[in-house]
């Protein structure tokens, strides 16, 4: 017997009709119980993926590279730092900054922020700020124009648009005839940004460096330089590098170490959603097992026949190889096809249904992000595609092994 007879037998089972549709009906739902598996671990693996990529570019959006500050919080010779940071071929760009936290007022709403005070030419450079203000740009941050620059959540809280003026201010009091009274200061809502992270979004506000020195009475000393590197990868190195250059005792901080668990997290969440959605293949799997179990039962008659009129075992046993490979292969290729078309198309059809339904996937208060992201890496569909491919081969050697042992007189005693 040739291999083409063996194949136009199992396609043949596969495909079955009239009175055979018993054995085509469990076919099709194993067929779909692959697929089905498949496209959703492909979907999964994308989200996760795309969970990554986006913590990891709005992230680097909000925060540079890397980052050299004073232990005390006040970095006096700053000049010399940042001639050796740019001196660095392995450097990009270096900006400034100084950090402090205020109190912002806007007639009865009240909120904590973060003021960050940067010279917005020299911020372009290392951070991408710029490329998410929705309203205004970093330009109006203008030395002793006393403007603020507020993320989209704080603005909404504080119920703030640009052109209101909010009052700033600050723990640190002056004394007074009268006794310690706080330092205040008007500043002028000159633009709002959103970077799609509620932690930015509601915490984080910006005005002009030199604004920010007057108001924390720092002088000319800042807090810190923060660092643009040519390879992100390398950062760590690179602002040691720098610092043990500069020969002072300062503190370095970089992209990773600073959001280090979130990307843990986010490996360890994809790992085990891997594993746990491995099993579910596993069990599609297992339906191919019943499936040729089922057929074989289904079949016996026409084995026994085969069999006596001459057909080795080996060629039965690939008969029945050959049905349970094209379920395995048709599942997965169309599980690999429906998964990637809406693994691509994720992010739309979650924006269709969220205006259409007026429903929100992720709260912007809960989560780090608050879209729903999806990249397709093709390295990942490749694996489960192979894994399912397998796995689907392997179920079929059983039920296989018992159809080429089966006896012709025991098949064939009672008909």
């Amino acid at each position: 017997m040739s291999g083409h007879f063996e194949y136009w037998i199992g396609n043949r089972y596969v495909r079955s009709r009239s009175n055979n549709s018993f054995v085509s009906l469990i076919s099709a739902i194993s067929m779909l119980g692959i697929a089905i598996a498949v496209a959703v671990l492909i979907v999964v693996m994308s989200v996760v993926n795309g969970f990554e990529r986006e913590l990891q570019d709005r992230l680097l959006t909000m925060t540079a590279h890397a980052s050299i500050e004073a232990t005390d919080g006040r970095l006096e010779d700053a000049e010399a730092l940042t001639l050796i940071a740019i001196n660095n071929a392995r450097v990009s760009a270096v900006a400034p900054y100084v950090d402090g936290q205020a109190l912002l007022v806007f007639e009865m709403n009240v909120s904590g922020a973060e003021l960050r005070g940067i010279d917005p030419v020299l911020e372009n450079e290392v951070s991408g700020i710029s490329g998410v203000m929705q309203i205004g740009s970093l330009e109006v941050l203008e030395p002793g124009a006393f403007k603020i620059v507020l993320g989209v959540e704080l603005a909404d809280v504080m119920e703030v648009e640009v052109g209101d003026k909010v009052t700033v201010t600050l723990a640190e009091g002056r004394v007074t005839p009268a006794g310690i009274m706080p330092r205040t200061k008007r500043f002028t809502v000159g633009g709002i940004y959103r970077v799609g992270m509620y932690e930015f979004d509601h915490r984080l506000a910006f005005i002009n460096i030199a604004d920010a020195q007057k108001l924390y009475w720092m002088g000319n000393s800042i807090s810190g330089v923060r660092l643009a590197v040519n390879d992100i990868y390398e950062a760590p190195e690179i602002v040691r590098e720098v610092a043990l250059e500069n020969g002072k005792r300062v503190l370095v901080s970089d992209w990773t170490r600073r959001h280090v668990n979130f990307f843990r997290s986010i490996q360890i969440t994809k790992s085990i959603l891997f594993v746990i959605l491995l099993m579910v293949i596993g069990v599609a799997a297992f339906n191919i097992v019943s499936t040729l179990v089922m057929v074989v039962k289904d079949k016996q008659t026409d084995i026994a026949i085969l069999r006596t009129i001459g057909t080795r075992p080996l060629s039965i046993l690939k008969i029945f190889v050959t049905q349970g490979s094209i379920i395995g292969i048709t599942g997965t290729l169309a599980g690999v096809f429906f998964g990637v078309l809406l693994a691509l198309n994720l992010e739309s059809i979650i924006g269709f249904f969220e205006s259409t339904f007026g429903i929100k996937f992720l709260a912007a208060d809960v989560y780090f992000i608050s879209d729903l992201p999806s990249e397709v890496r093709y390295g990942d569909v490749v694996v489960v595609a192979v894994i399912a491919l397998v796995l689907a081969l392997i179920s079929t050697i059983y039920p296989a092994w018992v159809a080429a042992r089966t006896v012709p007189a025991e098949a064939l005693r009672y008909d």
